[in-house]
Protein backbone atom coordinates (compact mmCIF):
# COMPACT_ATOMS: atom_id res chain seq x y z
CA UNK A 1 0.00 0.00 0.00
CA UNK A 2 2.67 2.69 0.95
CA UNK A 3 4.45 1.28 -2.10
CA UNK A 4 1.83 2.31 -4.27
CA UNK A 5 1.37 5.82 -2.73
CA UNK A 6 5.13 6.41 -3.22
CA UNK A 7 5.04 5.78 -6.93
CA UNK A 8 1.93 7.86 -7.06
CA UNK A 9 3.97 10.88 -5.84
CA UNK A 10 6.84 10.55 -7.82
CA UNK A 11 4.34 10.23 -11.07
CA UNK A 12 3.18 13.98 -9.71
CA UNK A 13 6.14 15.11 -9.33
CA UNK A 14 7.56 14.06 -13.01
CA UNK A 15 4.40 15.54 -14.52
CA UNK A 16 4.93 18.76 -12.76
CA UNK A 17 8.87 18.76 -13.53
CA UNK A 18 7.53 18.21 -17.22
CA UNK A 19 4.82 21.39 -17.25
CA UNK A 20 7.55 23.39 -15.30
CA UNK A 21 10.08 22.87 -18.42
CA UNK A 22 7.49 23.09 -21.37
CA UNK A 23 6.21 26.46 -19.65
CA UNK A 24 9.97 27.77 -19.55
CA UNK A 25 10.68 26.69 -23.21
CA UNK A 26 7.35 28.58 -24.19
CA UNK A 27 8.84 31.57 -22.26
CA UNK A 28 11.99 31.65 -24.01
CA UNK A 29 10.24 30.87 -27.20
CA UNK A 30 8.19 34.18 -26.68
CA UNK A 31 11.17 35.85 -25.97
CA UNK A 32 13.50 35.31 -28.51
CA UNK A 33 10.49 36.45 -30.71
CA UNK A 34 10.11 39.87 -28.73
CA UNK A 35 13.68 40.35 -28.90
CA UNK A 36 13.90 39.41 -32.91
CA UNK A 37 11.06 42.08 -32.91
CA UNK A 38 13.07 45.06 -31.35
CA UNK A 39 16.89 43.77 -33.13
CA UNK A 40 14.91 44.24 -35.80
CA UNK A 41 13.35 47.68 -34.99
CA UNK A 42 16.48 48.84 -33.53
CA UNK A 43 18.31 47.81 -36.77
CA UNK A 44 16.10 50.17 -38.67
CA UNK A 45 15.93 53.05 -36.61
CA UNK A 46 19.97 52.95 -37.25
CA UNK A 47 19.74 52.68 -40.58
CA UNK A 48 17.45 55.50 -40.62
CA UNK A 49 19.98 57.84 -38.56
CA UNK A 50 22.69 56.54 -40.61
CA UNK A 51 20.73 57.72 -43.43
CA UNK A 52 20.41 60.88 -42.28
CA UNK A 53 23.37 62.04 -40.67
CA UNK A 54 24.78 60.85 -44.25
CA UNK A 55 23.66 64.10 -45.84
CA UNK A 56 26.56 66.41 -44.73
CA UNK A 57 26.61 70.61 -45.18
CA UNK A 58 27.56 71.87 -48.60
CA UNK A 59 30.65 72.25 -49.76
CA UNK A 60 31.00 76.28 -49.87
CA UNK A 61 28.44 76.46 -46.47
CA UNK A 62 30.77 78.89 -43.88
CA UNK A 63 29.37 78.98 -40.51
CA UNK A 64 30.93 81.74 -38.87
CA UNK A 65 28.42 84.52 -39.56
CA UNK A 66 27.24 86.41 -36.58
CA UNK A 67 23.60 87.02 -36.84
CA UNK A 68 23.68 90.54 -37.47
CA UNK A 69 21.50 91.68 -40.10
CA UNK A 70 22.82 94.42 -42.59
CA UNK A 71 21.63 97.87 -41.84
CA UNK A 72 19.17 99.09 -44.47
CA UNK A 73 19.72 102.61 -45.19
CA UNK A 74 17.00 104.62 -46.01
CA UNK A 75 17.18 106.23 -49.38
CA UNK A 76 14.59 108.94 -48.77
CA UNK A 77 15.49 111.81 -46.00
CA UNK A 78 14.03 110.15 -43.11
CA UNK A 79 13.91 113.62 -41.12
CA UNK A 80 12.49 116.97 -41.03
CA UNK A 81 15.22 118.81 -40.56
CA UNK A 82 16.74 121.23 -42.84
CA UNK A 83 20.28 120.72 -43.70
CA UNK A 84 22.38 117.71 -43.92
CA UNK A 85 21.57 114.12 -43.00
CA UNK A 86 21.36 113.58 -39.23
CA UNK A 87 24.06 110.24 -39.22
CA UNK A 88 25.20 109.67 -35.83
CA UNK A 89 28.90 110.36 -35.43
CA UNK A 90 30.90 108.63 -32.82
CA UNK A 91 31.52 111.47 -30.16
CA UNK A 92 35.39 111.66 -28.92
CA UNK A 93 36.26 109.11 -26.12
CA UNK A 94 38.22 110.57 -23.65
CA UNK A 95 40.91 108.53 -21.90
CA UNK A 96 41.12 107.49 -18.54
CA UNK A 97 42.84 109.89 -15.75
CA UNK A 98 45.93 107.29 -15.12
CA UNK A 99 45.85 105.99 -11.73
CA UNK A 100 49.05 105.23 -9.91
CA UNK A 101 49.72 102.04 -8.14
CA UNK A 102 50.78 104.02 -5.27
CA UNK A 103 47.80 106.13 -4.97
CA UNK A 104 45.77 103.62 -4.84
CA UNK A 105 44.42 103.60 -0.97
CA UNK A 106 41.70 101.12 -1.38
CA UNK A 107 40.15 98.95 -4.00
CA UNK A 108 37.45 96.45 -4.32
CA UNK A 109 36.10 93.85 -6.69
CA UNK A 110 31.87 93.51 -7.90
CA UNK A 111 29.98 91.66 -10.24
CA UNK A 112 26.81 93.58 -10.85
CA UNK A 113 23.69 91.95 -12.95
CA UNK A 114 21.39 94.87 -15.47
CA UNK A 115 18.13 93.65 -15.99
CA UNK A 116 16.51 94.34 -19.13
CA UNK A 117 12.71 94.20 -17.70
CA UNK A 118 13.19 97.13 -15.01
CA UNK A 119 11.81 100.06 -16.73
CA UNK A 120 14.77 101.82 -15.98
CA UNK A 121 16.68 99.54 -18.46
CA UNK A 122 14.38 99.54 -21.05
CA UNK A 123 17.22 101.08 -23.73
CA UNK A 124 18.77 97.90 -23.74
CA UNK A 125 15.77 96.41 -25.32
CA UNK A 126 14.84 98.87 -27.34
CA UNK A 127 14.64 97.06 -31.46
CA UNK A 128 14.13 99.52 -33.61
CA UNK A 129 16.30 99.87 -36.74
CA UNK A 130 18.13 102.74 -38.03
CA UNK A 131 20.78 103.71 -40.58
CA UNK A 132 23.54 101.98 -38.82
CA UNK A 133 21.79 98.36 -37.85
CA UNK A 134 19.61 97.31 -35.22
CA UNK A 135 19.53 99.60 -32.12
CA UNK A 136 19.17 96.38 -29.43
CA UNK A 137 22.08 96.27 -27.31
CA UNK A 138 22.75 92.91 -28.15
CA UNK A 139 23.20 93.69 -31.51
CA UNK A 140 25.52 96.78 -31.03
CA UNK A 141 27.53 93.96 -29.31
CA UNK A 142 27.49 92.02 -32.17
CA UNK A 143 28.30 94.46 -34.93
CA UNK A 144 31.50 95.61 -32.67
CA UNK A 145 32.84 92.49 -32.71
CA UNK A 146 32.01 92.19 -36.64
CA UNK A 147 33.48 95.66 -37.19
CA UNK A 148 35.85 96.71 -35.02
CA UNK A 149 38.98 94.08 -34.73
CA UNK A 150 39.90 95.71 -31.37
CA UNK A 151 36.98 94.41 -29.87
CA UNK A 152 37.33 90.50 -28.97
CA UNK A 153 34.78 87.98 -27.59
CA UNK A 154 36.03 86.06 -25.07
CA UNK A 155 35.09 82.38 -23.17
CA UNK A 156 33.00 82.97 -21.03
CA UNK A 157 35.01 79.25 -18.86
CA UNK A 158 35.86 82.39 -16.75
CA UNK A 159 35.74 86.43 -16.73
CA UNK A 160 39.62 87.20 -17.01
CA UNK A 161 39.58 87.43 -20.65
CA UNK A 162 41.78 83.98 -21.23
CA UNK A 163 40.92 82.22 -23.73
CA UNK A 164 39.61 84.35 -26.96
CA UNK A 165 36.50 82.87 -29.21
CA UNK A 166 37.10 82.30 -32.48
CA UNK A 167 34.27 83.29 -35.05
CA UNK A 168 32.91 79.80 -35.59
CA UNK A 169 32.71 79.31 -31.68
CA UNK A 170 31.10 82.28 -30.97
CA UNK A 171 28.34 81.92 -33.73
CA UNK A 172 27.89 78.25 -32.20
CA UNK A 173 26.73 80.01 -28.49
CA UNK A 174 24.40 82.36 -30.11
CA UNK A 175 22.55 80.07 -32.26
CA UNK A 176 21.80 75.83 -32.88
CA UNK A 177 23.91 74.03 -35.49
CA UNK A 178 22.28 73.82 -38.76
CA UNK A 179 20.96 71.01 -39.71
CA UNK A 180 20.30 68.68 -42.56
CA UNK A 181 16.82 67.34 -42.99
CA UNK A 182 14.83 64.96 -44.78
CA UNK A 183 11.88 66.58 -46.54
CA UNK A 184 9.46 65.24 -48.85
CA UNK A 185 10.33 66.70 -52.65
CA UNK A 186 6.92 66.89 -53.29
CA UNK A 187 7.97 68.32 -57.35
CA UNK A 188 9.24 64.77 -58.02
CA UNK A 189 7.01 62.60 -56.56
CA UNK A 190 3.39 63.96 -55.34
CA UNK A 191 2.83 60.88 -53.26
CA UNK A 192 5.51 61.95 -50.83
CA UNK A 193 7.44 58.83 -51.20
CA UNK A 194 10.34 60.28 -52.68
CA UNK A 195 12.95 62.56 -50.07
CA UNK A 196 15.27 65.35 -50.29
CA UNK A 197 18.14 67.33 -48.28
CA UNK A 198 17.25 70.74 -46.93
CA UNK A 199 19.26 72.84 -44.97
CA UNK A 200 17.66 74.77 -41.64
CA UNK A 201 19.60 77.41 -40.24
CA UNK A 202 18.33 78.48 -36.95
CA UNK A 203 17.77 82.08 -36.45
CA UNK A 204 19.05 84.19 -33.19
CA UNK A 205 16.74 85.08 -30.58
CA UNK A 206 17.45 88.29 -29.00
CA UNK A 207 14.88 87.72 -26.30
CA UNK A 208 17.26 85.13 -24.85
CA UNK A 209 19.44 87.76 -23.35
CA UNK A 210 17.36 89.05 -20.11
CA UNK A 211 20.48 90.40 -18.50
CA UNK A 212 24.24 92.15 -18.75
CA UNK A 213 26.91 91.30 -16.55
CA UNK A 214 28.88 93.91 -15.37
CA UNK A 215 32.59 93.51 -13.93
CA UNK A 216 34.31 96.40 -12.43
CA UNK A 217 36.98 97.64 -9.47
CA UNK A 218 36.18 100.55 -7.00
CA UNK A 219 39.16 102.73 -6.42
CA UNK A 220 39.82 105.09 -4.30
CA UNK A 221 42.68 107.28 -5.28
CA UNK A 222 43.97 109.16 -2.39
CA UNK A 223 45.94 111.61 -4.66
CA UNK A 224 42.72 113.15 -5.56
CA UNK A 225 40.40 111.67 -2.97
CA UNK A 226 38.01 110.63 -5.03
CA UNK A 227 36.13 107.25 -5.13
CA UNK A 228 36.50 106.11 -9.11
CA UNK A 229 34.63 103.11 -10.49
CA UNK A 230 35.95 101.23 -13.63
CA UNK A 231 34.35 99.42 -15.90
CA UNK A 232 36.48 95.88 -16.81
CA UNK A 233 33.93 93.56 -18.82
CA UNK A 234 30.54 93.72 -20.27
CA UNK A 235 28.76 89.77 -20.96
CA UNK A 236 25.30 89.26 -22.22
CA UNK A 237 23.11 86.11 -19.86
CA UNK A 238 21.02 84.20 -21.27
CA UNK A 239 18.63 82.12 -19.24
CA UNK A 240 17.13 79.12 -19.41
CA UNK A 241 14.02 77.46 -17.71
CA UNK A 242 14.35 74.41 -16.20
CA UNK A 243 11.74 71.50 -14.82
CA UNK A 244 12.09 72.21 -11.66
CA UNK A 245 9.90 75.24 -10.49
CA UNK A 246 10.89 78.49 -9.95
CA UNK A 247 14.73 77.71 -11.40
CA UNK A 248 16.20 79.23 -13.99
CA UNK A 249 19.80 78.60 -15.53
CA UNK A 250 22.36 81.54 -16.28
CA UNK A 251 24.90 81.19 -18.89
CA UNK A 252 27.00 84.02 -19.64
CA UNK A 253 27.35 83.77 -23.59
CA UNK A 254 30.73 85.71 -23.94
CA UNK A 255 32.71 88.26 -22.26
CA UNK A 256 33.90 91.80 -23.90
CA UNK A 257 36.86 93.64 -22.66
CA UNK A 258 34.75 97.17 -21.89
CA UNK A 259 37.67 99.96 -22.78
CA UNK A 260 38.59 98.51 -26.05
CA UNK A 261 34.84 98.97 -26.77
CA UNK A 262 34.33 102.47 -25.34
CA UNK A 263 35.03 103.92 -29.09
CA UNK A 264 31.84 101.44 -30.58
CA UNK A 265 29.89 102.17 -27.90
CA UNK A 266 30.55 105.63 -28.82
CA UNK A 267 28.69 105.71 -32.28
CA UNK A 268 25.34 104.27 -30.76
CA UNK A 269 22.89 106.43 -29.51
CA UNK A 270 20.48 105.41 -26.30
CA UNK A 271 16.58 105.19 -27.35
CA UNK A 272 15.47 108.21 -24.82
CA UNK A 273 11.80 107.83 -23.90
CA UNK A 274 11.22 111.57 -23.39
CA UNK A 275 12.90 112.99 -25.98
CA UNK A 276 14.11 111.62 -29.23
CA UNK A 277 16.14 114.28 -30.16
CA UNK A 278 18.21 114.81 -27.34
CA UNK A 279 19.88 111.09 -26.69
CA UNK A 280 23.03 110.06 -25.16
CA UNK A 281 25.62 107.46 -26.67
CA UNK A 282 26.33 103.84 -25.21
CA UNK A 283 29.31 104.96 -23.34
CA UNK A 284 28.23 107.72 -21.89
CA UNK A 285 24.98 105.91 -20.32
CA UNK A 286 27.35 103.72 -18.92
CA UNK A 287 30.18 106.24 -17.17
CA UNK A 288 27.57 108.64 -16.31
CA UNK A 289 25.78 105.39 -14.60
CA UNK A 290 22.39 105.85 -16.30
CA UNK A 291 21.07 102.27 -15.16
CA UNK A 292 19.65 100.63 -12.32
CA UNK A 293 21.83 97.04 -11.16
CA UNK A 294 22.48 94.68 -8.28
CA UNK A 295 25.27 93.09 -7.44
CA UNK A 296 25.35 89.13 -7.76
CA UNK A 297 29.43 88.86 -6.32
CA UNK A 298 32.43 90.95 -4.70
CA UNK A 299 35.51 90.12 -3.23
CA UNK A 300 34.69 91.54 -0.40
CA UNK A 301 34.62 89.04 2.70
CA UNK A 302 34.46 86.04 -0.21
CA UNK A 303 37.67 83.74 0.24
CA UNK A 304 35.48 81.15 -1.65
CA UNK A 305 34.84 83.34 -4.34
CA UNK A 306 31.17 82.67 -4.72
CA UNK A 307 28.66 84.25 -5.94
CA UNK A 308 26.41 85.58 -4.03
CA UNK A 309 23.33 83.12 -4.86
CA UNK A 310 25.65 80.16 -3.85
CA UNK A 311 26.93 80.75 -0.18
CA UNK A 312 25.35 79.63 2.44
CA UNK A 313 22.16 80.84 4.09
CA UNK A 314 21.40 83.26 0.56
CA UNK A 315 20.56 80.36 -1.89
CA UNK A 316 17.12 79.71 -1.43
CA UNK A 317 16.09 83.52 -0.12
CA UNK A 318 16.08 85.88 -3.23
CA UNK A 319 15.35 89.09 -0.98
CA UNK A 320 18.26 88.35 1.49
CA UNK A 321 20.59 88.02 -1.57
CA UNK A 322 19.45 91.56 -2.69
CA UNK A 323 19.99 92.64 0.98
CA UNK A 324 23.35 91.10 0.87
CA UNK A 325 24.07 93.36 -2.45
CA UNK A 326 22.91 96.80 -0.96
CA UNK A 327 25.11 95.86 1.91
CA UNK A 328 28.16 95.88 0.03
CA UNK A 329 27.18 98.31 -2.14
CA UNK A 330 27.12 100.84 0.87
CA UNK A 331 30.25 99.56 2.16
CA UNK A 332 31.87 100.91 -0.62
CA UNK A 333 30.27 104.18 -0.63
CA UNK A 334 30.56 104.31 2.84
CA UNK A 335 34.09 103.83 2.84
CA UNK A 336 35.32 107.44 0.89
CA UNK A 337 32.63 109.23 3.37
CA UNK A 338 34.15 107.54 6.63
CA UNK A 339 37.29 109.15 5.12
CA UNK A 340 36.14 112.76 5.83
CA UNK A 341 36.21 114.55 9.03
CA UNK A 342 33.66 117.62 9.93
Amino acid sequence: MQHIKFSKIIWVVILLFACLVQTHAQKRKNMGRTTSKKSTAKKTVVQNNQAAKSASLPANFKYDSLPVKPPRVSLEPDFVTIGKTPVVKPVPVLDYEPISEDDVLYRQRVWRDIDVREKINQPFAYSAEENNGSQQFIYVLLAAIRDNPDVVAYNAIDDRFTKPLTRKELVRTLVDDPEILRVPDWEKDSTGNTFKDSLVLHDFNPARISRYRLKEDWVFDKKTSRLVVRILGIAPIEEDSTTIPGMVLEKPLFWLYYPKLRNTLAGYQVYNSKNHGARPTWESLFESRMFNSYIVKSALENPGSLMLKDMPGLKENGRLRLNEGEKIKNTLLDYEQNLWSY
